[in-house]
């Protein structure tokens, strides 16, 4: 069993496809497939299903990929701690889909102007795919809402944000400065699917106000839920940080009155990798992100 051929694999389960996989390894298509085949002569097991153009694991290839993932973490960081550059390199970076479009930019500038030279790959998850992708060794730095992460997970509050109710601009309760809890009780509600540690946060402060919201319908975006919220479909609770990055007219933004919904956003990493001098620079740039007056 070799490197190339760990490496080949996990790109085939990545991408599904034999071809797009050869192209993503810089290497021809039939020298990618005989290495796979020639692994699976290895182990005694067929790993992937041949459905046409594209492919997907059997029971024993999911198995394998776990293995296959740790062993080319464990690789890439023996060889991360011997070459350690700070100022170079590459840092993988995955955000939940709330906080990434609002906080990775202006972090991202900030790291660029500290370490030119770097390379800094985004990838936008759920929280359960990141601690997935984490205990894999397949990101290097995790950007979430506490609690949640699971164990292996080492997390560190950056700072806690209010969420704002969002009305279309009409609305009756949009003239108010604050709203309770008790009049948002009578509107339909539009959340982010269920996977999204936001919505089960938003319901969690609903049910200890002993409030029941009618949920009208369950997206995957929070760009939709702003566009259904201002075409008047119902409203929301929002993260400050995206209230403040919206400027249609078309909605408007009021504090919770009384106890105010907030969620902690947190850095994470997996405590088994190397963390490369790199990565504990762009951990630095976020620390200083979550300061107050940052």
């Amino acid at each position: 069993m070799e490197v190339h051929q760990l490496r080949y694999f996990v790109k085939v389960a990545e991408l599904g496809h034999f071809t797009r996989a050869a192209e993503a390894c810089h290497v021809s298509q039939p020298s990618l497939s005989q290495a796979v085949a020639k692994l699976e002569r290895e182990l005694g097991q067929p790993l992937f299903e041949r459905l046409g153009r594209s492919v997907r694991l059997t029971d024993a290839g999911r198995a394998f990929r776990g293995r296959a993932d740790h062993i080319l973490a464990l690789m890439d960081d023996a060889k991360a701690s011997v070459a350690d550059d700070p100022d170079a390199g590459r840092v993988v970076v995955a955000a939940i889909p709330t906080v990434a479009p609002y906080l990775l930019p202006p972090v991202l500038t900030a790291f660029q102007k500290e370490c030119p030279h770097a390379q800094v790959e985004v990838v936008e998850e759920t929280t359960e795919e990141i601690a997935r992708r984490a205990a894999h060794g397949e990101i290097d730095v995790a950007v979430l809402a506490v609690p949640g992460p699971p164990a292996g997970l080492h997390v560190e509050p950056l700072f806690t944000e209010d969420l704002l109710a969002v009305l279309p601009a009409g609305h009756p309760l949009a003239g108010k400065t604050k709203v309770t809890m008790k009049e948002l009780a009578a509107e339909r509600f539009v959340l982010l699917n269920e996977a999204h540690c936001l919505t089960g946060t938003a319901l969690s402060f609903c049910t200890r106000r002993g409030v029941g919201p009618v949920v009208t319908a369950h997206m995957h975006q929070l760009t939709m839920v702003l566009e259904l919220v201002r075409l008047g479909h119902g409203v929301s609770l929002i993260p400050e940080m995206a209230a403040r990055a919206d400027a249609s007219p078309e909605r408007v933004y009021r504090p919770i009155a009384g106890e105010k919904p907030t969620r902690t956003l947190a850095v994470g990493w997996n405590t088994h990798r190397y963390q490369t001098k790199l990565v504990k620079r762009f951990v630095g740039v976020l620390r200083k992100w979550g300061e107050p007056g940052a």
